[in-house]
């Protein structure tokens, strides 16, 4: 018994990390069940045996992604708690670049979604995102009263310091092609970091004293 359930969970992660390649590179209209399965290594109705369908199985996949990014993110603030305000968005920041990178399957399947209203969007705005987003606003927030972030709408600002995090690195090739940028190296990580916080965080945090 035991032998047939961890044989049962390697075949689960299989087919995660088969979905979560395949739908981000193709989308979730141009990517079949068929195709996971071959990429996965593993029989074609056991597809259904473990998720039942193709939008289960996406959304398995997508938990999987997105669950592991707020993990992470919410271990950078914990790491980093007793520093200041802004300090603590840099680290959150680096955090989110470092994340991207390993799986940048994460802004792949936003493009592909967000490219037109579907029910997998608003259960992925609703499941994974507004809740890490309404908690990152009130930081942007808080920043912007530090004098440490320019004044100004905090989502805005918010969204544009995500997609300068992450969103390049769903651009790889197109960056390495028509910018000799190979945004994947940590040098170069290192200095978006750096860029960032210097470009939307440029204040300091002003003394109470």
């Amino acid at each position: 018994m035991r032998k047939q359930q961890h044989r049962s969970v390697v075949t689960q992660h299989k087919l995660l990390d088969a979905a979560i390649e395949a739908f981000s590179e193709n989308g979730f209209k141009g990517t079949s069940t068929r195709e996971i399965a071959e990429r996965a290594g593993v029989h074609h109705p056991l597809i259904t045996y473990h998720f039942k369908n193709k939008d289960k199985l996406w959304r398995a996949a997508a938990d999987k992604v997105f669950q592991d990014f707020r993990d992470s993110l919410t271990k950078s603030l914990e790491d980093n708690n007793d520093d200041c305000p802004k300090k603590r968005m840099a680290s959150l920041i680096r955090a989110y670049i470092l994340y991207a990178r390993r799986q940048p399957a994460i802004h792949r399947v936003m493009v592909q979604e967000a490219s037109m209203p579907s029910p997998r969007l608003d259960w992925l705005v609703d499941t994974h995102l507004k809740p890490f987003f309404d908690a990152s606003f009130v930081m942007i927030e808080d920043l912007q009263e530090l004098g440490v972030a320019p004044a100004g709408n905090a989502r805005l600002l918010f969204n544009m310091i995500r997609l300068s995090s992450g969103g390049l690195l769903a651009l790889g090739n197109e960056l390495k092609a028509s910018s000799d940028i190979d945004i994947e190296s940590g040098e170069t990580l290192d200095e978006l970091a750096e860029m960032i916080v210097s470009v939307f965080l440029p204040g300091e945090v002003r003394s109470t004293a």
